[in-house]
């Protein structure tokens, strides 16, 4: 139960960043969803550091671990507004922001995750 407890508050810890992010007076150009996808790969970058620590760093509580990957970073990052954005682009024809968009998030997103591992060396 103490377990949920933790998730709960990092995931709440999380969404609440995930909304003041989405507050930042940012024009995105071109209708691309900028503030999305530095969210996701913030996220990824993160959640790679974490795990990265966990395994190095024995001393690491658990806890720690489950409210920052499972929690925070849960919280935070958005799949679901990923895919809603990148239907919308296909939608408004700019099929091109979308195929880039989708590039950018995967491929960004994984060599930011182990781009995480490497800043703490593992």
């Amino acid at each position: 139960m103490l377990n949920c407890l933790v998730v709960a508050l990092g995931g709440g810890i999380g969404a609440c960043l995930r909304y003041l992010t989405g507050l930042i007076p940012f024009k995105e150009p071109f209708t691309f969803p900028v503030k999305t996808l530095m969210i996701n790969l913030l996220g990824c970058f993160v959640i790679g550091l974490i795990a990265a620590l966990a395994v190095k760093n024995s001393s690491l509580s658990p806890k720690t671990v489950l409210f920052i990957k499972t929690g925070l970073c849960g919280g935070f990052t958005t799949f679901s507004t990923f895919a809603l954005e990148t239907e919308a682009l296909i939608k408004a024809g700019y099929i091109g922001f979308a195929v880039v968009y989708v590039v950018l998030s995967v491929v960004v997103g994984v060599g930011l995750a182990f781009a995480g591992q490497v800043v703490v060396g593992k």
